[in-house]
């Protein structure tokens, strides 16, 4: 086969599955994941039903790929921002900082639906969330370099581990989260976000 003609073909098989991508993503956005059906993505991307089969297996595979690929995204932004701090900074400041970044994150780029449609998913476990909850994500390391600096600048305790904080710094954004998804929009996120890690640092600054 022609060179160049394979070339098309592939580019075509590219722009395919992206149409598929995005089509899902605004609709997923829109309507919710369980109120999305296969017929309405292929409809909306102008393609055939069996294409998205060429592609995806089931449309909760289609799911757990934009979660993945969301997840992936949006800590590598976090890495990148943890990385801008001047060498020397205090971990308790990079922290804070760090938990208004994340709050504008979530608020902002991320967006109250389909925060709301991730805790469907984890809760129900219809849809695989590992790229979520995994504790290998890059988000853990952000946190955990951060608490790892501020052991070792003296200005957090040393009496728990580094991962038992991390978990818990976790935790602590996941019910922050949470709780913005089931009173939003009466509940200001970075505002609350701020006030919790403050009183959460006082419990492991070191005295």
């Amino acid at each position: 086969m022609n060179k160049g003609k394979i070339n098309k073909k592939t580019a075509k098989a590219v722009e395919t599955k992206k149409k598929i991508y995005e089509s899902a993503d605004q609709l997923f956005k829109k309507h919710g994941f369980d109120n999305v059906s296969v017929d309405s993505i292929v409809e909306k991307a102008g393609v055939s039903k069996g294409s998205f089969y060429v592609y995806f297996d089931t449309k909760n595979d289609l799911i757990t790929t934009l979660i993945a690929d969301t997840v992936y995204k949006v800590d590598l932004d976090y890495k990148s921002y943890l990385e801008s701090f001047p060498p020397g900074t205090m971990a308790s400041d990079i922290l804070f900082s760090f938990v208004e970044k994340m709050a504008d994150t979530i608020a902002c780029a991320i967006g109250y639906d389909l925060m709301k449609m991730l805790y469907e998913a984890q809760i129900t476990r219809t849809v695989n969330t590992e790229a979520v909850m995994g504790y290998n994500r890059k988000l853990y390391q952000v946190f955990s370099n951060i608490i790892s600096q501020g052991i070792e600048q003296g200005d957090f305790r040393v009496d728990m581990s580094v991962d038992t904080i991390t978990k818990h710094c976790i935790m602590a954004m996941r019910g922050l989260t949470y709780e913005w998804c089931i009173r939003y929009p009466d509940f200001d996120l970075k505002e609350q976000s701020l006030i919790h890690y403050e009183v959460l640092l006082n419990g492991i600054k070191k005295q």
